[in-house]
């Protein structure tokens, strides 16, 4: 099975990574949850227009997502259009920013902020259109405030693009980041008491190891099918024709 195809596993996984990779959406996103929270006016912060409110935030932030990805795989199908072998490349490129995300979300390495340094260009102008939005008092300007917000730097969202990239097909790739945007729901969500309980259990240095591992043998495993695809297809290039 090809680990860049859409089927439930690929779908899965992203969902799982962006599960796991809560402890960067608790510390990027917490914030932002909280402060779009005391930005309603007291008046109308009841629980469930504000539980309205957090859900449209974020859906508007995942739709961000899948229509980069979608934008992302348009971008490689081209490439694979028009520059032979390309494909090999991005599917390495995939799985190497997927070890990455896992070094990240592990903290045994941080190279990932530096790719982040890659999105602030557009951000700084994306970002001013976000406070004409505020206070947000109606779902459709909680969504439009999700879009934008969605466009924020992010390693982890990089990681994930680079897949997408690889996918080349615009429906699946924004499928993917759809899962994947969806996995990150529960901690971005979670309120109170169990805020505290998701977050101390995402922050455990177990979990994000394991996370870590997971996401690691998932990439190593693109590598493998890779190098497997490339061997098969040297065996074919070099098996003798019969006519």
């Amino acid at each position: 099975m090809d680990p860049t195809d859409l089927s439930l596993p690929p779908l899965a996984a992203a969902f799982v990574f962006g599960l796991l990779g809560g402890a960067h959406c608790i510390g990027m996103c917490g914030g932002i949850m909280s402060a779009l929270t005391f930005a309603v006016p007291p008046s109308m912060r009841q629980p469930g227009r504000l539980a309205g409110l957090l859900l449209s935030y974020n859906l508007g932030r995942i739709s961000s997502y899948m229509l980069a990805g979608a934008l992302v795989a348009l971008l490689g199908s081209v490439l694979n259009h028009a520059l032979d072998g390309i494909a090999l490349v991005l599917r390495v490129l995939a799985a190497v920013m997927l070890i990455l995300m896992a070094l990240y979300i592990a903290n045994w390495w941080k190279g990932l902020l530096r790719v982040e340094a890659l999105g602030r260009f557009l951000w700084r102008r994306i970002e001013p259109l976000g406070r004409g939005l505020m206070p947000v008092v109606k779902v459709p300007q909680a969504v439009a405030l999700g879009s934008i917000w969605g466009w924020m730097p992010c390693g982890l969202i990089y990681s994930m693009l680079a897949w997408s990239l690889a996918v080349a097909e615009p429906l699946r790739a924004a499928a993917m980041m759809g899962a994947f945007g969806f996995g990150t729901l529960p901690v971005v969500l979670a309120t109170g008491m169990a805020a505290r309980r998701v977050s101390l259990w995402i922050r455990h240095p177990a979990t994000r190891t394991l996370a870590a591992l997971l996401i690691i043998a998932f990439a190593v495993w693109q590598l493998w099918h890779l190098q497997s695809m490339t061997g098969m297809d040297d065996m074919a290039s070099m098996a003798p024709s019969h006519h």
